[in-house]
């Protein structure tokens, strides 16, 4: 057994929603560092152009809105056309909205659930040829679907519809599991954590310590900690797992 092969993801094509902040641009960049060739994606084509710019020849940006059916369509058509063989594919392109319960407006309700389920849903339908060409029996092709902590325990905020899309998804990613294990497709979910990113920035701007003291190992997390569970679900340390939601939120789970 050679650990360096185990873990390796050299040479491999994934796809990277939401690709261009975040936890998104976290797993780009690790991936690229590990040799994977990249497609990232996101709404905003500057932002992917600067993620382009940082990371070289090794990520493609397709800008994309996965919240509508159109944009999923339009992106996997895109990519369709660029790469046969996906390796892995990354749902990681997310929404919030809060609101007071009496006020929640409806097309926070949707956008929410469009991007956060539907996206991901309908990219990995329109991805399936391409993640079966890639995989083998020794090492199968990858959905890796970015949930939530919130999906897993009741969030303190008024972010229903976020809460419950995660708990979706996670739901969803052991449905899928189920029905693409014989197409050689492991799908898997991390729930993350507390990390630095647009979506939480509200929080961090009070101070990392204030974050830290909800959290029992008393950080954040960091981009080397979603980077190495996503690297080991890609690798072939992690072909034999499939249909598991996996927190990485420094024990919050555990309360």
């Amino acid at each position: 057994m050679d650990i360096k092969d185990l873990f390796s993801i050299d040479g491999k094509v994934a796809v990277i929603t939401g690709g261009s902040r975040g936890i998104g641009l976290m797993l780009a960049r690790a991936f690229v560092d590990a040799g994977a060739r990249i497609i990232i994606s996101s709404r905003k084509a500057e932002a992917c152009q600067a993620v382009v710019d940082e990371l070289g020849p090794a990520c493609t940006a397709i800008p994309a809105d996965v919240s509508t059916l159109e944009g999923v369509n339009g992106l996997a058509a895109a990519i369709r056309e660029r790469e046969p063989r996906i390796h892995v594919l990354i749902n990681n392109a997310g929404a919030t909205w809060g609101a007071p319960m009496a006020e929640f407006p409806e097309a926070g309700f949707d956008k929410v659930l469009d991007t956060n389920v539907k996206g991901v849903y309908y990219l990995t339908v329109g991805l399936l040829e391409q993640l079966k060409a890639a995989a083998s029996e020794d090492d199968p092709a990858r959905v890796i679907n970015i949930g939530s902590i919130d999906g897993l325990r009741v969030p303190e905020m008024n972010n229903y519809p976020y809460s419950a899309s995660k708990a979706a998804v996670h739901m969803l990613t052991r449905h899928l599991a189920q029905h693409l294990v014989a197409d050689g497709i492991n799908v898997n979910a991390i729930a993350p954590g507390l990390f630095p990113s647009k979506m939480t920035q509200f929080l961090f701007d009070h101070g990392e310590d204030n974050v830290a003291q909800f959290i029992p190992m008393k950080r954040a997390g960091r981009p080397e900690d979603i980077a190495g569970t996503a690297i080991y679900l890609s690798s072939r340390a992690g072909a034999f797992l499939t249909g598991a939601i996996i927190p990485v939120d420094g024990g919050v789970a555990t309360r």
